[in-house]
């Protein structure tokens, strides 16, 4: 099913029939004010689904019809030295990459983390700013 309105469209819209003004659906929903404004303003397109679960519930919505003005992207696999040469570039320090799906901005970060004998572990994280790539570790 498509629509014509936007996913941020609908869940304003939707908070507004519900006489609410936005802090008051993030305390209903348990998340923050800027959450919310990243999801009503655009910014946010792509809902782990414990946020999707609870923006439901403090909508009063099935997920179902959440889901349904959520962009849906077909997502192309990236091939592993692709993703070992991200890893290796943000281990290097860079922090203006490029991802390798749609060439939008990365957010980058490096994830410190010690093993059982307290050696300390470095982990490269990436997340895309438009679509759902990301380096988990």
């Amino acid at each position: 099913m498509t629509t014509d309105k936007s996913f941020a469209q609908f869940i304003a819209e939707r908070r507004e029939a519900l006489g609410l003004n936005q802090l008051a659906l993030a305390k209903r929903c348990n998340l923050t004010l800027d959450e919310i404004e990243q999801i009503e303003s655009g910014v946010e397109l792509f809902l782990p689904t414990t946020i999707r679960q609870k923006l439901a519930k403090g909508l009063k919505l099935e997920l179902s019809e959440i889901q349904k003005y959520e962009i849906k992207e077909e997502f192309k696999t990236v091939k592993d030295n692709i993703i070992e040469d991200i890893k290796e570039r943000i281990l290097n320090g860079e922090k203006e990459l490029k991802c390798p799906v749609c060439s939008e901005p990365l957010i980058v970060r490096i994830a410190k983390m010690y093993d059982l004998e307290d050696n300390l572990m470095l982990h490269p994280k990436a997340r895309c700013t438009k679509c759902p790539f990301q380096i988990k570790y």
